[in-house]
Order: C-alpha cells, then structure tokens, then sequence
C-alpha cells in the first residue's frame, strides 16, 4: 500500500458511516446510469500528480457504474514550456494565443501527444480503457479560422493563425467507443476543409461536444471554487439567466466569462445540467456527482 493509500485510510470513519456515504451515491448512480458526461479537465487536477491520479480513478469509477465520461483537455502551460523549451515566445491578441504554422505544429505535439497520452495512461493504470482521439480523428471537429474582429474597432481583423472556430462535431466515433466501454479522451483540435489544422478553446469543444450528444452533464474541473457572489460566497445553483444578470451587473467578469460563455450555450442547448467544479479538491468530481454536498456552482437549463 503507497503512502498516498495511507493518507487517504478511512479507518476514521465508523464502518456505518461508510456505508451511509455509499448509500448516499445510489440514487445518482440509478439517476445517471447509461448517461453521458462531458468533463473539461484542467487548471491544478491537471498538473498535481496525487490530484492527476484522483481524477483517473474518478473517471474509471463513474464509467464501471454505467456512467459514459468523455475527457476533453486543454494543455496552455504545457505549451508554454514547449515553445519556451524551443525559444519561441507566445504573443496573444486579446487573450488569444496567435497561433502560426511552427506553433501549431508545437500545439499538436503538446495536446495530441504528451499531455493527451499521459491522461490515456493514467485512466488505464486506474483499470479504465482510454482511447486518445483528436478533432481528425472520425472527422470528429471540423473548424474554420475564426475572425477576431478588435474590440475597439469592429472594422479591424486581426491575424491569430491557426485559432479555429467550431463549424461542426461528428460525435459517431465518440460513441462508437462508449458503447464499447472506452474512455474517449479528446484533444482540441480541429482540421479545415484544406485538411489544416486549428487550435480550439478545450472550454467550447467541450460545450459544443455535450451539447451534440445531448450530455446529461457537463463537468469544467477549474482552479476556483465555482462562481462566487460579491460578497465572495460560493453560489452552488444557477440558471443561465441569472448568470446572464451577473454579468450585467459586473458579479462575473473577467477569466470566468470565457469559462461561463461556453457552460451557458451547452446550458442553453440541451445540456440538463453544468458543473464548474473546484479541480484543487481531491475527488472534486466524484463529490459533486454522487452526493448531495456542493463542490462547485451547478449551471441549471432553465
């Protein structure tokens, strides 16, 4: 047994206890059996290892209890390094990473290869089947180069290379794997109609993925508690129509407004539920899914 299974020992809590914590789960599990859940993973669950190995085992538990999770990842840090490692240095425009075509190719390498290949790994060390899978990959992400129009003059357009908009999702190769008990695990990026490649925000493939496969649920695993009202108080339910009024009124704004853009539209299309869960708790996911206690804000239809 590794020091980590000593830390983590239950030998605390009664044997009566943990079985009312696992009665607890039931009606989730009867809830979401044969469901599908879209997890957008990143922030610290994707760089800490013992937090790396909380959410593989999540994963490979929410799948043998007749959950389908899909794994959507991005890699910004990673890349970073990469492209620091090669002297190359990233400029962005508005927050956008100005992609060329050397970056891009570092892009693919980064997401398709190592940090895809890793979360792969970890799953199937937890005892899940993980299959890596880019937007190429079934034809899966088609995209095209997205125009960014400055915010101060909507008449400028600026060059961010190959930073792509989602045109359209083929989910049949995604679902070919769930109902063969894999673990899809999908890198952003997609391929254009000249077979170029694009980079894609992981946040909206991971909307527009729940979306088109009508996901019971969507799970963003970031590095905040969830969204927070003035006072900093965690807000643990939401419609999108009052956080549309949160961000009228300045509550929401700045990093979780792109993060929220894509929770709302999956809300708003179809999605019953989005979780943006605290990714720095250990099992964050598996909390916010199987028992009745809060671990992050819950983005509710309608």
């Amino acid at each position: 047994m590794s020091t980590a299974a000593h830390e983590h020992s239950l030998d605390h809590i009664t044997p009566r206890d943990q079985a009312e914590i696992l009665a607890q789960a039931l009606p989730y599990i009867r809830r979401y059996h044969g469901k599908t859940m879209v997890i957008k993973y990143g922030g610290n669950a994707m760089t800490d290892p013992a937090l790396q190995q909380d959410f593989a085992e999540d994963v490979v538990l929410l799948k043998l209890v007749g959950i389908n999770p899909i794994v959507v990842h991005g890699g910004g840090p990673q890349i970073d390094e990469a492209l620091a490692r090669l002297g190359k240095k990233g400029t962005f425009i508005q927050g956008m990473r100005v992609t060329d075509e050397e970056t891009m190719e570092v892009v693919e390498w980064v997401l398709a290869g190592e940090v895809q290949q890793d979360i792969v790994g970890l799953i199937n060390a937890a005892g899940g089947k993980a299959v890596g899978l880019t937007g190429r990959d079934g034809g899966l992400i088609r995209a095209r180069k997205m125009k960014m129009l400055d915010k101060d003059d909507p008449k400028v357009e600026h060059d961010v290379g190959q930073v792509g908009e989602i045109t359209s999702i083929d989910p049949s190769v995604v679902k070919a794997l769930q109902d063969d008990q894999f673990i899809p695990v999908v890198s952003p990026i997609g391929f254009g109609d000249g077979n170029e490649s694009y980079n894609i925000n992981a946040d909206l493939v991971a909307a527009k993925l729940a979306s088109v496969l009508k996901a019971e649920k969507l799970v963003m695993l970031t590095n905040i508690r969830g969204v927070l009202d003035r006072q900093g108080e965690l807000l643990t339910e939401l419609t999108a129509r009052q956080i549309d009024e949160l961000i009228a009124d300045g509550t929401i704004s700045g990093g979780m407004l792109p993060k929220l853009a894509g929770a709302i539209d999956a809300a708003k299309s179809g999605v019953h539920a989005v979780h943006v869960v605290d990714g720095r708790v250990p099992h964050a996911m598996l909390l916010e899914i199987l028992t009745d206690q809060a671990y992050g804000t819950m983005i509710k239809s309608h």
